[in-house]
């Protein structure tokens, strides 16, 4: 039904549809089946059919839901090899015939300690620094299975409903009605509702932990960006480490010192004039890149419920 709704949108962009249903596919077969995924889409179903000129936005967020669900290979967890008696090269050089998995082992050491009646002590002394097999476990014992780092599913169903009470409680907070004498007031609807969306997002950052998913939530600021504006690929990777840094809007002494140390690290020779062009230039680029990116997350995020239904004459 979303697919059939976002076809005629998307007309010009016919390889949305495909990668969203390969999104799809790749997704965990419980999610997909479960209620919450059934929540999901009947709310972007209801705001592609309020907004239809912001489907992609929903077809994206869409995509980072079924991405942060999606099956993941996990490697079987193997246990270290036990030692074995075999290793030992000179205990095996001195008493060939003496090895532990071989049922004629107890006749072959009565015959060795009958070649060597008269060294006793040295016999002794040989088969004490040889080492001794390790006791497996037997055959029908069940194998130790890993244990699970995610919670139990009645955690996960708390955490979800009081994202569902913060979230009826923040929309509550935002239809009230306020009256000057509440806006100096310590505890006024503007600082509850601050304090409610710092909870929400502790309790999101603990059931993506629960539910070993990833906590990105598809916005334009959690995009990285790649630089490329130097001929200086070490330059390069300093100056997109520092940028990509969580709320980090540099300028341009950082730029200038992440050229700097780039060039002592790596001995590129720099000249001092030519790193400040060059630290001008990155400026300049990097500043507009992060721009870009906040301007895009306040369009794409901008708005409220009070006012998604409006529509000026």
């Amino acid at each position: 039904q979303f697919l059939s709704l976002c076809a005629p949108l998307t007309q010009e962009h016919p390889e949305v549809l495909p990668f969203l249903s390969s999104r799809h596919l790749r997704a965990h077969p419980d999610f997909r089946g479960s209620a919450e995924f059934r929540n999901i889409l009947g709310r972007l179903l209801r705001r592609v059919r309020g907004r239809r000129r912001k489907v992609y936005v929903y077809i994206n967020e869409l995509c980072t839901v079924l991405k942060a669900r999606a099956l993941r290979r996990r490697l079987p967890l193997r246990a270290p090899r036990p030692p074995s008696a075999h290793h030992d090269p000179s205990a095996q050089s001195q008493h060939p015939n003496a090895s532990s998995n071989d049922p004629n082992a107890p006749s072959r050491s009565s015959s060795a300690s009958s070649q060597c009646p008269s060294a006793p002590s040295q016999c002794s002394s040989t088969s004490s620094h040889r080492p001794s097999a390790p006791s497996h476990p037997s055959p029908g014992s069940p194998p130790l299975s890993p244990r699970r780092a995610g919670g139990s599913r009645r955690q996960i169903r708390h955490l979800e409903h009081l994202l569902r009470v913060y979230a009826a409680e923040i929309r509550r907070l935002q239809e009230r009605e306020l009256d000057l004498a509440e806006l100096d007031s310590a505890d006024s609807p503007y600082l509850q509702e601050n304090r409610l969306k710092r909870r929400m997002m502790r309790i999101f950052r603990r059931l993506c932990q629960l539910k070993e998913c990833s906590e990105l939530t598809g916005r334009v600021l959690e995009q990285r960006i790649r630089f490329r504006g130097t001929r200086y690929p070490e330059v390069n990777r300093s100056i997109e480490r520092f940028i990509n840094r969580p709320d980090a809007f540099p300028d341009y002494s950082d730029i200038l010192r992440e050229i700097r140390g780039a060039s002592a690290r790596h001995g590129l020779g720099l000249g001092r004039r030519q790193m400040q062009d060059m630290a001008q230039e990155a400026f300049r680029e990097v500043g507009n890149r992060l721009q870009e990116r906040r301007h895009l997350d306040l369009v794409y995020n901008f708005g409220s419920h009070l006012t998604d239904e409006y529509r000026p004459g």
